[in-house]
């Protein structure tokens, strides 16, 4: 039977982190558009990866479930990329909500059902998240807890409550990692584990439509003021992938890793910190 690698987006850093763990492993590529899994799993093909296609939106549970029992009926679901979303820019705030918040704990519930034992998977959350101001340890452990279908009624994240796109984000992120805390204790049960990256300005399409819109200013602010004083690449996050859903992490789960060249730290104790 095979080893499948789900990796859920096509866009750069998922792309990337798929060939750092796929070797000898079935990738099944999913995206909204069919047009940009096809393009992506050429790329993959082209470089001797076996390959297959799905078309999901990550906030249809139908969707979601369907690839599930897809990935589980290739083989052994060893390992879990889920890199889709969408960005402050490009959404207004219910689908941010909605895509980015339930779509990822929907993608945790049920592929939690699915990942073999001794499997592994990572979440792309975002430096976003680290800068979010204080939640209450209620908010937390709901965003944690919630069941998944009851997620967006919470209080805290109705329209009257969240400012802008930015915080949907924001709120969003925090959530992605404090979910998969909540949902390694599940995974762990199945022998498999599950972690969160958060990166910071990675050059993507996504990241350069948001270095010219109109948060770009502040963007380019983070790359010259940041201790690493550059933006971060897609090879740079699936190192890091790679290290969490290979063995030499076996001991790591329920982790959430910022890397973002040092900008959350300047935002709280540098040049970056808000005026």
């Amino acid at each position: 039977m095979k080893n499948v690698t789900v990796l859920i987006g096509s866009g750069l850093i998922g792309v990337a982190i798929a060939r750092s763990v796929s070797s000898g492993k079935h990738v099944l590529l999913a995206d909204l558009k069919r047009e940009n899994a096809d393009a992506a799993a050429k790329v993959l093909s082209d470089a001797g990866f076996d390959v297959s296609t799905a078309v999901v939106d990550v906030s249809s549970r139908p969707d979601v479930e369907r690839l599930g029992d897809q990935a589980k009926s290739m083989g052994n679901v060893t390992h879990l990329i889920h890199a889709a979303g969408g960005s402050p820019s490009q959404a207004p705030v219910t689908a941010v909500l909605k895509v980015d918040l339930y779509g990822t704990a929907l993608v945790l519930e049920v592929f939690g059902s699915v990942i073999a034992n001794g499997g592994s998977g990572v979440v792309i959350a975002s430096q976003s998240g680290h800068r979010l101001g204080a939640l209450t340890s209620d908010q937390s452990k709901a965003l944690a807890m919630t069941p998944t279908e009851q997620l967006l009624s919470l209080p805290f994240l109705q329209p009257d409550q969240v400012k802008d796109t930015l915080h949907a984000y924001q709120l969003a992120k925090r959530g992605n990692a404090l979910r998969v805390m909540a949902e390694a204790v599940r995974w762990g049960k199945r022998g498999a584990r599950i972690n969160t990256i958060s990166p910071g300005i990675i050059i993507t399409p996504l990241a350069k439509d948001e270095l010219t819109g109109p948060r770009g200013e502040g963007y380019r602010r983070m790359i010259d003021l940041c201790p690493v004083g550059r933006a971060g690449t897609s090879d740079e996050v699936a190192h890091v992938a790679a290290l969490l859903m290979g063995p030499e992490g076996a001991f790591i789960t329920g982790s959430d890793f910022l890397m973002d060249g040092g900008v959350t730290a300047s935002y709280f104790f540098g040049e970056l910190a808000p005026k």
